[in-house]
C-alpha cells in the first residue's frame, strides 16, 4: 500500500492549528518547536521545513484566524451579519482571543502594528455597518462599541473547558447584538473611576518595585525585562533588586499576589455590603469597572504573565480566577436563573474580556465617560436590564 502524504497547505494548516491550541493553553514562551511537531506527529526538522521558527508560527496562527474574520466581516451588509461573522470566529478560532490579548505583543514591532493595522481595519467595516443602521452614533461611540464586541467574543478564549460549539455561537451572537444595540446617550463621566492620585508621602521601596513589575511586565512582557530596567523604574541599581527579592521570578509572583488581593478587596467587599444578588452583582461589576480604570497593568499583567510563574505560584493563580469566576457565576445565575452554568461563564469571560480590553485600548481609553459606557456595556453582556 502506498503511504500518501498530505498535500503541503493541509499539512500546514494542521501545524497551525496545533501550534494556536498549544499557544493559547501553556503560553508561548513554554512551548517548544519539538512539541508543535509532536503535537502533528512529524519530527522537528519536518517542521521547519514550513516554517522557519516560533514568531513565523505565531504570526501565521493569528493571520489564519483574522484572515477569516475580516472575510465575514467584508461580506456583512447588516449588523446581524457581523454578529455571525464574529460569533463563528470566536467559536471556530477558540484561541485566538488570547493570542491576541496576551501573545501577540512578542511578535516583532513591524508585525505588531501590522496586526494592529487589520484590527482597525475590521473596526473600521463594522463601524460602518453599524452607523448604517444606527446613524445617531458618532463615529467615537461606534469604534468603541465595536471594539467592544470583538473583545467579548476573544472572551470566549479564557473558557477552561470547551463550550458546545452550537450552543456557544448562538449566545455570542447575541451577546455582540446586545453590545452593538446598547444606547451611549447621556453616558456621564463618573468621578470614582479616574485614576487615583498619586500619593502624597514616598512608598516603600517594595511597594515602589511590585508597582514597578507589574507595569513593565504587562508592557514588555517577562523576559523583556531586565533587573537593570526595574531599578531605573524606582530609582535604584539593577543588582539592589536583589535585597527586595531573590529573583526577578520571586518579583513577578509578589506582584501578581498584590494585584490578586486588591482586587478582591474592591471586588469582594463590594459584594459582601450589598443586599441581594441583583444588587450585588451591579456592585461587583461597578468595582470591576472602577479598578480596572485604575489599575489597568495589574490586569494585564495577570492576564499576560501567569504562565511564567514557577508552579506552585502558578497553581495559586489559577486557583484564584476558578475561585473568581465561580463567584460571578453563581451570582449571575441567581440574577438570571434561565442561564445554566456554560451560559453563564460565556457571560462573564465576555464581560471581563470586555473591560479588560476596554480600559487598554486607544483613545476609547481615554473617554472620560468610559466608565460609564463600560457598565452599560457590562450589562448587556450581563443580560442585565440597564437601570437607566
Amino acid at each position: 500500500m502506498v503511504v500518501r502524504r498530505p498535500p503541503a497547505r493541509s499539512r500546514q494548516a494542521q501545524i497551525l492549528a496545533v501550534a494556536a491550541e498549544r499557544f493559547h493553553r501553556s503560553g508561548y514562551h513554554q512551548v517548544s518547536m519539538t512539541e508543535v511537531a509532536a503535537g502533528v506527529g512529524i519530527t522537528a526538522p519536518a517542521l521547519y521545513r514550513h516554517f522557519r521558527g516560533k514568531p513565523e508560527l505565531l504570526d501565521r496562527a493569528l493571520r489564519s484566524g483574522l484572515d477569516e474574520l475580516a472575510g465575514g466581516l467584508r461580506a456583512a451588509s447588516t449588523t446581524a451579519d457581523v454578529c455571525a461573522a464574529l460569533a463563528a470566529v470566536a467559536v471556530g478560532h477558540r484561541p485566538l482571543g488570547t493570542l491576541v490579548q496576551r501573545d501577540a505583543r512578542l511578535l516583532p514591532p513591524a508585525r505588531r502594528a501590522a496586526l494592529r493595522r487589520e484590527l482597525r481595519a475590521d473596526v473600521a467595516l463594522m463601524a460602518a455597518v453599524l452607523r448604517d443602521e444606527r446613524p445617531e452614533l458618532d463615529a467615537a461611540d461606534a469604534e468603541l462599541l465595536c471594539w467592544s464586541a470583538l473583545s467579548a467574543g476573544a472572551g470566549l478564549s479564557y473558557q477552561s473547558a470547551v463550550p458546545q460549539p452550537r450552543r456557544a455561537e448562538r449566545l455570542l451572537r447575541e451577546l455582540v447584538a446586545a453590545i452593538l444595540a446598547a444606547p451611549l446617550d447621556g453616558t456621564c463621566p463618573d468621578p470614582r473611576d479616574h485614576p487615583a492620585a498619586a500619593p502624597s508621602r514616598p512608598q516603600p521601596r517594595r511597594e515602589e518595585l511590585l508597582a514597578a513589575a507589574v507595569r513593565l511586565f504587562h508592557r514588555r512582557g517577562f523576559d523583556n525585562v531586565s533587573t537593570d530596567q526595574l531599578g531605573a523604574a524606582v530609582g535604584i541599581s539593577g543588582p539592589s533588586v536583589y535585597r527586595h527579592f531573590d529573583s526577578k521570578a520571586q518579583l513577578l509572583a509578589a506582584s501578581l499576589v498584590r494585584s490578586r488581593e486588591r482586587l478582591w478587596h474592591e471586588v469582594g467587599g463590594a459584594i459582601a455590603v450589598a443586599a441581594g444578588p441583583g444588587p450585588a452583582l451591579e456592585a461587583a461589576l461597578a468595582a470591576y469597572v472602577g479598578f480596572a480604570r485604575r489599575n489597568s497593568d495589574y490586569l494585564g499583567a495577570m492576564l499576560s504573565e501567569t504562565e511564567r510563574l514557577a508552579a506552585p505560584d502558578r497553581r495559586a493563580a489559577v486557583d484564584f480566577r476558578r475561585d473568581f469566576l465561580r463567584t460571578w457565576v453563581e451570582l449571575l445565575r441567581q440574577v438570571r436563573p434561565e442561564d445554566d452554568a456554560a451560559q453563564a461563564r460565556i457571560r462573564v469571560h465576555a464581560l471581563f474580556a470586555l473591560v479588560n480590553d476596554g480600559v487598554r485600548n486607544r483613545p476609547s481609553s481615554e473617554r472620560p465617560d468610559l466608565g460609564d459606557c463600560l457598565r452599560r456595556l457590562g450589562r448587556a453582556v450581563l443580560g442585565l436590564a440597564d437601570p437607566g
